[in-house]
């Protein structure tokens, strides 16, 4: 639920951008794409830095499209920042009193977005 939320939010967020990844506009479904996957980098899942609208076919059928990504992300962002996603992080144990919040956090950040 919490990750739902969060996709939404970053969704919103992108809706007037492209793919961060091959910089097109298209009817197809677009995911909220992670730079630093959940497997390999579980505290940045929720970090909207390492998080962008990106296509179906580069997330799934290009495993994210991760080069590309990288020098948008850097277009998008600045080298600073990606050189800190890129860096060491603390690990995150969330409660569920955490993940409540986040829930309630990003739904109202959705939903101010989607209102202006």
């Amino acid at each position: 639920e919490a990750q739902t939320a969060f996709n939404a939010y970053i969704l919103a967020r992108d809706e007037k951008e492209p793919c961060i990844s091959c910089g097109r506009h298209h009817e197809g479904q677009y995911h909220a794409g992670h730079y630093l996957s959940t497997g390999a980098r579980p505290e940045l899942r929720f970090e909207p830095l390492n998080v962008h609208k990106q296509c179906q076919p580069c997330n799934t059928h290009l495993h994210g499209n991760l080069i590309l990504y990288r020098v948008n992300l850097i277009k998008k962002i600045g080298i600073e920042k990606v050189e800190w996603l890129e860096g060491p992080h603390e690990p995150k144990h969330y409660s569920i009193d955490d993940l409540k919040q986040l829930i309630a956090k990003y739904r109202e950040q959705t939903k101010e977005l989607i209102n202006g």
